[in-house]
C-alpha cells in the first residue's frame, strides 16, 4: 500500500519533488529573527486588573501571547504530548483507518493543508476532531491508543475553560463586561488538531504551513519546546517565538479582531 501520509515511518534521503517549493516562495531562514519581546501573561498573579491590561496591550501590539499558569495542568499536557507521539506511532495501516481527504469529516487524519487542491504540499501530518459537544464526537475519536479518549477529552475540556477565561479577560481589556464576548459568539464550537511534522530531510526547501490567519476566535497551542517552528510576521518581519516552558500561545483569531485595536499577524508553523 502506498502512503498517503509522511509519517509512515520511511525516511527519506532528500525531499519529495510534490514537497518543494518555488524559490521564490521558500522561506528564508536567514530573515527571520527571534521575538524578544513576546508577551508571557501570568493568569495565576492574583491581579486581574493587571492581567486585563496585559493582554490588552498584547493584543494592540501584537495580536497575540503566551499565558502561564493558565489552569491546564502540566500532567494533563504531558498526557497530551505523548498520546499525540504514540498516536503518530502507530503502525501505518492502523493510522489510515482515520484517513480522509474530506475536510467536512469530524475526525480525520491528514496531511500538507489540502492535498486535493495543492501544488505543492506541506510537511505535515494531522490529526483533525471536533471536540464539542464531547459527548457528541469522542465516540468516533480513534480507539488506538486505548488511552487517547479519555486522555484527549480532559484535555479539551481543560483548555475549553482556559479559552472562556481568556475572552473574559479579553472583553474586559476593551472595557465590556466580561461576559460580552461570549454572548456575542454564542455557541462556541471546539476543534483541536494534534500535527506532526516528521525529521524533513531539507526544511529550508519547504515548510509545515504557508502563511495564514486563524478564521476562528482564539487559537491556543501547545509549541514543542524543543523547536521554536512557530513564526509571527509584525511589521513586515518573520519573527520565530521561542517555545516557553508550560505556556501556551494565544492567537487572536479573525472573528475577535478588531480594526484599529487588535493587530492582525500572520502566522507560520
Amino acid at each position: 500500500m502506498e502512503a498517503k501520509v509522511i509519517s509512515s515511518g520511511i525516511r527519506h534521503s532528500s525531499l519529495p519533488r510534490s514537497y518543494i517549493r518555488p524559490q521564490s516562495e521558500r522561506p528564508r531562514l536567514s530573515e527571520v529573527a527571534d521575538c524578544e519581546n513576546v508577551p508571557v501573561i501570568d493568569l495565576g498573579c492574583g491581579d486581574r486588573s493587571l492581567i486585563t491590561k496585559q493582554i490588552g496591550d498584547a493584543c494592540c501590539e501584537y495580536g497575540f501571547f503566551q499565558v502561564i499558569n493558565h489552569g491546564v495542568s502540566k500532567e494533563t499536557i504531558q498526557k497530551m504530548l505523548a498520546v499525540g507521539h504514540e498516536f503518530f506511532s502507530l503502525p501505518v495501516e492502523e493510522k489510515m483507518k482515520l484517513y480522509s481527504d474530506d475536510p467536512s469529516k469530524t475526525v480525520r487524519l491528514s496531511t500538507s493543508f489540502n492535498v486535493k487542491k495543492e501544488t505543492v504540499h506541506n510537511w505535515r501530518d494531522y490529526l483533525r476532531l471536533h471536540c464539542y459537544p464531547l459527548e457528541k464526537y469522542v465516540p468516533e475519536w480513534p480507539t488506538t491508543p486505548s488511552s487517547f479518549k479519555d486522555i484527549a477529552s480532559n484535555y479539551c475540556m481543560e483548555v475549553r475553560h482556559l479559552g472562556f477565561r481568556l475572552q473574559e479577560l479579553i472583553a474586559e481589556s476593551l472595557g465590556l463586561e466580561k461576559e460580552s464576548l461570549k454572548n456575542v459568539l454564542g455557541e462556541q464550537g471546539q476543534h483541536m488538531a494534534v500535527n506532526y511534522y516528521p525529521p524533513c530531510p531539507e526544511p529550508e526547501l519547504t515548510y509545515g504551513l504557508p502563511a495564514h490567519t486563524d478564521p476562528n476566535a482564539l487559537t491556543i497551542l501547545l509549541q514543542d519546546l524543543l523547536v521554536a517552528g512557530l513564526q509571527v510576521l509584525i511589521d513586515g518581519k518573520w519573527l520565530a517565538i521561542k517555545p516557553h516552558p508550560d505556556a501556551f500561545v494565544i492567537n487572536i483569531g479573525d472573528q475577535l479582531q478588531v480594526r484599529f485595536i487588535f493587530g492582525a499577524r500572520k502566522i507560520n508553523y
